[in-house]
């Protein structure tokens, strides 16, 4: 009994300290929290085409992925997360300009790009919107990042989209990857 319950009690604590990347906030730590989420899931040299997070008020966060282990094989997996859950959705095969290498067209989660800076940039959207805009509390709707068909990470930008809490109007802000502002849309 006692042993079942020494077993329960750990299963309660890891459960409730877990980084469940559904209930992460839209903030620097909350998307650092997302990027160990994606790295458990894929690894930490898995290769990127695509990587959104949406927010949605009833389930939080869900991921939308197109990832491989292997750029040469260009094979790629189509990936979903929503409620805890990881989902496959499809399979791709790239296909790219003679003479190059797949990678060059991916990206990796690392010192270039790292959801911990997106994360950064959804606060800095925030703050202003509301000084510009003054929208309370402004909430998370989008968060990604573009990365150019040329494969130069230099191209490559962070995207933001918030609305008021209530819904309304999207504002959309552009990023360089280095976290420079390039311009707010809506």
């Amino acid at each position: 009994m006692k042993t079942q319950l020494a077993f329960l009690m750990i299963a309660i604590t890891l459960v409730s300290c877990g980084g469940d990347a559904a209930k992460q906030p839209a903030n620097a730590d909350g998307f650092a929290g997302i990027e160990e989420e994606l790295n458990s899931e894929f690894g930490d040299d898995a290769h990127y085409t695509e990587l959104t997070i949406i927010y949605n008020e009833s389930i939080g966060n869900s991921i939308s992925t197109t990832v491989t282990d292997d750029p040469e094989s260009l094979k790629m997996g189509q990936w979903t997360y929503s409620m805890g859950n990881w989902n496959q959705t499809s399979e791709v095969t790239l296909e790219i300009p003679e003479g190059t290498k797949a990678a060059d067209f991916m990206f990796q989660l690392d010192e270039k790009i790292s959801l911990e800076k997106l994360g950064e940039l959804v606060e800095k959207s925030s703050e202003q919107l509301k000084a510009e805009k003054d929208i309370d509390n402004p909430r998370l709707e989008m968060a990604f990042v573009k990365y150019p068909k040329n494969g130069d990470v230099n191209d490559a930008q962070y995207i933001v989209k918030l609305q008021p809490e209530n819904g309304g109007t999207s504002f959309t802000f552009s990023y360089q990857i280095d976290g420079s502002f390039i311009e707010m849309d809506y």
